[in-house]
């Protein structure tokens, strides 16, 4: 147990269970949950309410010690690693504060789990609609220090569209408590924003007040066969018409992807007896038990099979098959990781230009390494795919050496892919934020005007510059 003069007083503000720094404790979190990077620290506070925190942070403060807020870890970035310092984990901040159903609002600690908050809201017949693949483990601090996405943008919007209030320890250690649940607030700068997508550089999110909708009470999912991404954006277009905001979710999977699923796991079941260039998973939801979404989807697909616009479809009959084919959209990343060495790439272009770019980044990767296999999925509905690459089909041997040769031209495939989404007037950085990994990205293609008011609000609320530093800002 390590004696210093900073860690026993942290030991004595936080309590017996609120500390901790030998070296097998911490490696969780001090190692990015994909092994890509590992770093250090000389412990992890455990604080147990917004009091603590504020403690510990004006503790560091005082010894200029950085502080590195931690989730779930489940980022993909690199932003929870530490390089120095002390680890912050909101592990035992996991209150549901209140549930407020006649404003349709709950308040809750930092580090709730996802999955407990939406069980939580459902019990009392309302409807929180963050969902991604972490949810059983992500925090929802980190859920708004990254503005995640997830399924459900295309009708509900990012974690920062389902925010109406916040509670945030300054680098100070000031307790800014802005927990309302108004709709309409035009006090001054929204400053709550400031925090939201700011990955724990300017201070740390301790409560949130979230927006909650009537659950949903009835529900229409089909997977959809197509011969292109064209095709895709057609069906897109026709079923958000008919749909309207019944439309909840517009996932594009491509052959190789759901290829690769059908190979690697086993519970998979292919809805479709022939297989298809492109897949969509639709999914239709109203909070009206008498609305028949069936009867739209039918109608849609039908009006599209006639066109020439869709090859397939299944409609699922069940909650049990819905959730399978959700299961064949969600076991992607799973299936890539059995496959072999992948190189990623979460981008967002305009709707319209997702067909595009598919087939303009795809014709540029072939070129710069013949072979190299495209695994395109990700949330159509709002433009963000994830185009991740795989190891070529011609590799002789699938060993670490080959593996670590493909990844080696990770910065190679970054500069066509970002470019080209850059030049489509969309961005490198959809939905996972920037964290360690795409620094010299936001230098590169990020404005210098935007970058130089970065810095300048974190020198304002971070004149030490003891909140997560070497994040997300250039240097």
């Amino acid at each position: 147990m390590t004696s210093f003069p900073l860690i026993d007083r942290l030991r004595e503000t936080l309590g017996p269970r609120g500390w901790i720094d030998l070296p097998d404790d911490l490696e969780p979190y001090i190692t990015e949950w994909r092994g890509l990077w590992r770093g250090n620290c000389m412990g992890v506070a455990f604080p147990e309410s917004t009091e603590q925190v504020a403690a510990v942070i004006r503790l560091c403060a005082e010894t200029r010690t950085p502080v590195v807020p931690h989730g779930g870890n489940t980022g993909l970035v690199g932003g929870g690693v530490p390089q120095g310092g002390i680890v912050l984990s909101a592990k035992r901040m996991n209150r549901i504060r209140e549930i407020d159903v006649a404003n349709q609002t709950m308040t809750v600690d930092a580090g709730c789990i996802l999955a407990d908050i939406q069980t939580t809201v459902a019990d009392a017949g309302l409807f929180f609609p963050l969902s991604l693949g972490a949810e059983g483990t992500c925090q929802i601090g980190g859920n708004l220090s990254t503005n995640a996405g997830g399924v459900g943008v295309l009708r509900y919007g990012n974690a920062r569209d389902l925010t109406l209030g916040l509670e945030v320890v300054t680098p100070s250690g000031d307790i800014w408590n802005g927990l309302k649940g108004l709709r309409k607030d035009n006090t001054g700068y929204d400053l709550k924003h400031l925090f939201i997508g700011a990955e724990g550089t300017l201070g740390v999110i301790t409560g949130a007040v979230l927006k909650l909708y009537p659950a949903p009470q009835s529900h229409a999912t089909a997977m959809v066969g197509l011969a292109s991404a064209e095709a895709a954006l057609a069906l897109f277009v026709q079923i958000r018409a008919i749909g309207g905001d019944n439309l909840t979710a517009f996932e594009i999977i491509n052959h190789m992807a759901m290829g690769l699923v059908n190979t690697h796991i086993p519970e998979a079941r292919n809805p479709f007896a022939t297989s298809h260039a492109y897949y969509a998973l639709v999914e239709l939801s109203s909070s009206r038990p008498a609305d028949d979404l069936r009867a739209i989807m039918e109608n849609c697909f039908e009006n599209a099979l006639e066109g020439g616009i869709i090859e397939d479809a299944v409609i699922a009959e069940s909650t049990g098959q819905a959730a399978g084919l959700w299961r064949l959209r969600e076991s992607i990343p799973e299936a890539q990781v059995t496959e072999g060495a992948s190189i990623k790439h979460d981008i967002s272009v305009p709707v319209s230009k997702v067909p595009d770019f598919i087939q303009q980044a795809s014709a540029q990767v072939a070129a710069t390494l013949s072979g190299t296999r495209v695994v395109a999925f990700g949330h159509m509905g709002d433009g963000n795919l994830h185009y991740n690459l795989t190891f070529p089909e011609n590799t002789p041997e699938n060993n670490d050496e080959n593996d670590q040769g493909f990844l080696d031209q990770w910065s190679t495939f970054n500069r066509v892919v970002h470019e080209l989404a850059v030049s489509m007037g969309g961005s490198f950085s959809a939905e996972h934020g920037i964290g360690r990994l795409k620094r010299g990205e936001l230098g590169r293609y990020g404005s210098p005007v935007a970058i130089s008011m970065m810095r300048g609000i974190k020198s304002v609320l971070d004149p030490h510059g003891i909140m997560n530093p070497g994040k997300v800002i250039p240097d």
